[in-house]
């Protein structure tokens, strides 16, 4: 037996597209479904794309939760990373693309495509709202296309800030340091040694209360990271599309706030 509402909970990443519905408990009422990325990809490819992910879904949902890479306030762009390129991550930007991606209100975008209530967050944020605990200051980061990065105020949701933008190593960025293609690069004990580090500068930098450390690429992690992060589920990505709804009055009122309860259990471990 399901409890509704029943959510479309949405992971949009830079090389892959996964979805599943969940019931008011946070309990998949369907399997977890993976497309690629389509590219180009403007934002009503995008839309298109996410329109057929939900239909190959077969079950009814009431509302949707999406999370994706990028600046966003409001359900609206400021920046992304991926989308705007030619052919996907880390391949040249089309100016176009950045014109058409800047500014634009997704969340609108997807709510007519969708015809149901839809709220569109960064995708570490939502990922992180599946696993704090609401207390002190929380960052949630995921391994994934690139670094993402989320933080949280006694589980209030912080403005965005976009630390896979930032200065890494040697003219790199987090995001080109460690995102998967590097990884394949170098190889996963390399790769390993170089989040612990980035671990490190960042821990110096937020000097966090608790950190959770997830996305696909944390089952490649060779060696632990606990004494600087713990390690999460990759299904954190779509649980917490339930907490988002679980304030929508801040939402309704344009702020960027998000607060947390515990009403979705987390799930350990990488995966």
């Amino acid at each position: 037996m399901t409890h509704g509402p029943l959510t479309l909970s949405v992971d949009c990443g830079g090389t892959g597209l996964k979805c599943r519905v969940l019931d008011a408990a946070g309990v998949p009422v369907t399997p977890r479904i993976r497309l690629r990325t389509p590219y180009p990809c403007p934002p009503e490819k995008l839309a298109q794309a996410l329109h057929a992910i939900a239909a190959a879904t077969g079950t009814r949902f009431d509302r949707v939760s999406v999370g994706m890479p990028g600046l966003l306030r409001g359900g609206v762009v400021r920046w992304t990373p991926h989308y705007v390129t030619e052919a996907g991550p880390f391949t040249p930007v089309r100016p176009d693309l950045v014109r058409l991606w800047e500014d634009m209100d997704i969340q609108a975008l997807l709510r007519e495509t969708f015809q149901r209530p839809t709220l569109v967050v960064n995708d570490a944020e939502m990922a992180g709202l599946a696993v704090i605990n609401g207390s002190g200051y929380e960052v949630m980061l995921t391994l994934g296309t690139g670094l993402g990065f989320a933080h949280y105020s006694d589980g209030m949701l912080l403005p965005k800030i976009e630390v896979s933008a930032a200065p890494f190593t040697k003219g790199r960025t987090f995001d080109q340091a460690l995102g998967h293609h590097v990884r394949k690069q170098i190889g996963d004990r390399r790769w390993t040694t170089r989040v612990r580090r980035a671990l490190r500068t960042l821990h110096a930098v937020y000097y966090w209360d608790r950190c959770y450390l997830g996305g696909g690429g944390a089952r490649h992690l060779t060696r632990p990271v606990e004494e600087w992060a713990t390690l999460v589920s990759n299904e954190a990505g779509l649980i917490g599309g339930i907490r988002l709804w679980e304030d929508t009055a801040a939402w309704q009122d344009g702020r960027d706030g998000v607060r947390a309860s515990r009403t979705v259990p987390a799930t350990a471990g990488p995966g």
